[in-house]
């Protein structure tokens, strides 16, 4: 759909429902869910969890804001936010994470970029690089512990740096 002076708008889907199930986007959409949702949701855009939103789902975005209540876990790839209104049960994992004042946290955050100068780096776990590959957990493992694939060891768990794997499939190493 095209705007005013023919630009492309945004896809937004406002959801102000009660909704079961598993939403799984694989297009960018900017998502706003404003009633009760229990699942799963994986997208792709940006998504916002309103103040009245009651989510009991584990999450996996791009971007996601949250000014409502969630019980559930969440990746988000790009940046995650909790707004002043937020209260969040579960744990979080993201490269770039705002806390606003007032916003409630119960559980263990983790980031996933390391600041080196001006430059961050996106630090993906074993099974995270698994899911990037579509393969096994097992052959990353192996691949890691052959030495076939760029990773890193910290307290006796391997770590790939995003940026490594990326030149390393266009290598073609992946085999």
């Amino acid at each position: 759909m095209f705007g005013k002076g023919g630009k492309m708008e945004h896809k937004v889907l406002d959801v102000d429902a009660s909704m079961q199930g598993n939403l799984i986007f694989k297009d960018p959409v900017n998502l706003c869910i404003s009633g009760k949702f229990e699942g799963n949701l994986d997208t792709r855009g940006s998504l916002l969890i309103s103040e009245k939103a009651i989510v009991n789902a584990n999450i996996k975005g791009e971007n996601v804001a949250v000014a409502g209540n969630v019980t559930g876990d969440i990746l988000a790839t790009k940046e995650l936010k909790l707004l002043a209104t937020a209260e969040m049960i579960g744990n979080i994992k993201a490269p770039s994470l705002i806390i606003e004042e007032g916003a409630i946290l119960q559980g263990h955050c983790e980031m996933m970029s390391i600041k080196q100068g001006n430059q961050s780096r996106t630090i993906l776990s074993i099974d995270e690089v698994a899911e990037y590959l579509e393969v096994d957990t097992g052959t990353v493992q192996g691949w890691a512990n052959s030495g076939k694939i760029p990773a890193f060891k910290q307290k006796d768990k391997w770590h790939f740096d995003k940026s490594q794997i990326d030149v390393w499939v266009a290598s073609e190493k992946v085999k």
